[in-house]
């Protein structure tokens, strides 16, 4: 499974953006993240594309926790994308990289006075308030610095998008957003037109991540704009802008077949204008944030081989080769959180035979098994391990677990390779760490226990 611009080249190694990965492994090190650039900005603007010519009035805002640095959020501002934020650090990585502010999305179910009081600092194009206290806090606050803050409403439409549990967000039971079908949602709007400094701009609601088809995401839209109704029929007030979220999924392995971004675009702008005309509602201004689907499928993780081990499996007959490679779960902690799968080959060695049933181990204190019963050619300690669709929620949700140092990103494009997140140090681990005058003081005995 090759994608973006990976090809296997003539010394048959695994090349991406122009670059043998070898190289890149021998100049950065592994483990090593490696995005693809053309890649992405191919997706930025298929989509705006794909949704721009099917719907009058579009924002396609990239959900930047899927991976964001300030390079990325370079290129997402190049290409005349939105970018939604969901912390005070997020907003930060924007306002060094100089991102337009009135092309932010601020998010957050939990968002700190502190956040909020940046945010309009700031002067981010939309808020999405996600409770009745951030909306009282929020009108308070822009009320005393004598602003009004753009919201929109996040909203549960109460659908089960039937994706990971961890991941599901648009059902009744969630910690994100205010029910529809409870009323809660009316009640908070209703307030909103209320109280200074609030301007309600419209509804937002993401249902969940890593969906294979747009069936969810049709049966929010139907609930969305019966919505829109009763707004206007509650309020008097037309909806000036629904956001549908994201969640679109992408290739993790070559049978997963997502829709494509101009199929996903067809069936919601389309879902959309025959839900508003059945409903007796204006076309509202339509938001999208997609991450995964944007940057998923241009990352790659590079690791080396290490320790090869040929094990007998319990209770049954047969034998498992354990592959352990320089990283795991502190850079890719997902197959650990919810169970993910990865397509996996060896970049030295791509054009060979995948003959070989393999499990891919991490080296930490844990289990850390991140691919299961595989296919590669034979490996040797030294091989090269490329994993594919590595771009979203890997180094974005990498951590210093058994204090190993986050590997750097590579940005790839033309037979380019540039740095844009460095490799931690052992320094970097340390840096942060106190000892207290207490404890400097000379070893004392033991205390016997």
């Amino acid at each position: 499974m090759l994608l973006g611009t990976q090809r296997v080249n003539e010394r048959g190694h695994l090349e991406i953006g122009g670059c043998d990965v070898v190289d890149l492994a021998r100049r950065f090190g592994t483990p090593l993240y490696i995005m693809d650039e053309a890649a992405i900005r191919e997706n930025c603007r298929r989509y705006r594309e794909a949704f721009g010519s099917r719907y009058p009035g579009v924002k396609v805002a990239y959900a930047s926790k899927a991976f964001l640095c300030t390079a990325m959020a370079k290129i997402v501002e190049q290409e005349g994308l939105w970018m939604d934020v969901a912390s005070g650090g997020e907003l930060y990585t924007a306002r060094v990289a100089a991102f337009p502010a009135e092309r932010l999305v601020f998010h957050g179910n939990n968002k700190s006075e502190g956040e909020l009081q940046e945010a309009l600092d700031y002067g981010v194009g939309r808020i999405v308030v996600d409770s009745m206290e951030e909306l009282e806090r929020l009108s308070r606050l822009a009320t005393d610095a004598g602003k009004t803050a753009d919201i929109l409403l996040r909203c549960t439409p109460g659908i089960d998008p039937h994706t990971h549990r961890r991941i599901r967000t648009g059902q009744e039971d969630t910690k994100f957003g205010l029910g529809v079908k409870s009323g809660a949602a009316l009640k908070a709007i209703q307030r909103a037109r209320e109280l200074p400094g609030i301007h309600f701009r419209g509804v937002h609601c993401h249902i969940g991540s890593q969906l294979l088809n747009a069936d969810t995401h049709l049966e929010a839209i139907e609930i969305m704009a019966g919505f829109l109704r009763t707004i206007r029929d509650e309020t008097g007030q037309t909806v000036e802008e629904m956001n549908i979220g994201g969640g679109l999924g992408i290739r993790y392995l070559p049978e997963h077949r997502p829709p494509s971004i101009e199929e996903f675009a067809e069936a919601l702008t389309g879902e959309v204008k025959r839900r508003c005309e059945e409903y007796g509602v204006d076309l509202p201004q339509l938001g999208l944030e997609p991450g995964r689907s944007l940057v998923g499928e241009c990352g790659t993780t590079v690791y080396e081989i290490g320790v090869i081990k040929d094990v007998p499996i319990a209770e049954e007959p047969g034998r498992r080769l354990y592959v352990s490679i320089d990283g795991g779960m502190s850079d890719n902690p997902r197959p650990q959180l919810y169970d993910a799968v990865y397509h996996c080959l060896l970049a030295n060695r791509a054009g060979e035979v995948d003959s070989t049933v393999v499990t891919i181990a991490g080296k930490h204190c844990e289990t850390d098994l991140m691919i299961q019963d595989t296919k590669i050619p034979m490996p040797q300690a030294g091989d090269l391990l490329a994993v594919q669709s590595t771009g979203a929620y890997n180094q974005s949700m990498a951590s210093n677990y058994n204090r190993l140092t986050r590997p750097p990103v590579v940005l790839v494009s033309g037979g380019h390779a540039d740095l844009i997140v460095e490799r931690e140090t052992y320094a970097d681990l340390v840096a942060q760490d106190r000892i207290p005058e207490r404890l400097k003081a000379e070893a004392r005995e033991p205390v016997a226990v």
